[in-house]
């Protein structure tokens, strides 16, 4: 599976999760692991690798800043899931982010969370709520077999190394980020203080 390949199947599932009724990021994740179910382990091994590299590339401070501002705040775990949730947007969402960040200011999702203002309307509309699922939802395999497989596949996996973040900068120093992200900032930081 190539990048293409990769977006093409998660365009897909986002093709498919948009004619089924229902909450929409379960509709995306269901149709994703029943694209994956219907090909081969190899070829869920390869989409593994492509989501990983696609996941990786985006660990940075200024994606986190970014996840920060739309989730009012952002652990560890959160931000794992707002990169996953960026890839779940698609191809373009995901280039468009990569390059800068702060078009999420532009997200259809982002400007209702910024709307609505609540701590738990943002949770629930960022991008971050349509996470792929794991390759061990559409393997019939247990999660460490899986996992086995994928490291015998392409080598064990590594955390990505703090220093490859870029600059380190205050989260939440308002006046920093409305230097580096001034479309956000706009929506969370200065609506939220009208």
């Amino acid at each position: 599976m190539n990048i293409d390949d990769f977006w093409t199947v998660i365009e897909t599932a986002r093709t498919d999760a948009a004619s089924a009724s229902g909450d929409p990021s379960q509709a995306f994740a269901s149709a994703l692991v029943e694209r994956l179910a219907a090909t081969s382990k190899q070829t869920i091994l390869e989409y593994q690798q492509c989501f990983d590299q696609l996941h990786g590339a985006i660990y940075r401070r200024d994606m986190w800043a970014t996840g920060h501002l739309i989730g009012g705040g952002c652990s560890d775990d959160a931000f794992m899931d707002f990169r996953a949730g960026l890839i779940a947007q698609g191809r373009q969402w995901y280039e468009r982010a990569a390059t800068a960040p702060d078009v999420l200011a532009q997200h259809p999702d982002v400007i209702a969370a910024a709307v609505e203002g609540t701590d738990e309307a943002r949770c629930s509309t960022k991008p971050s709520t349509t996470r792929p699922p794991t390759p061990t939802s559409a393997s019939t395999a247990t999660t460490a077999p899986f996992y086995d497989d994928y490291d015998q596949f392409c080598g064990p996996r590594t955390d990505q190394a703090r220093a490859e973040m870029g600059e380190s900068f205050d989260f939440n120093g308002a006046l920093e980020m409305q230097a580096r992200f001034p479309g956000l900032a706009r929506l969370f930081l200065e609506h939220n203080h009208a």
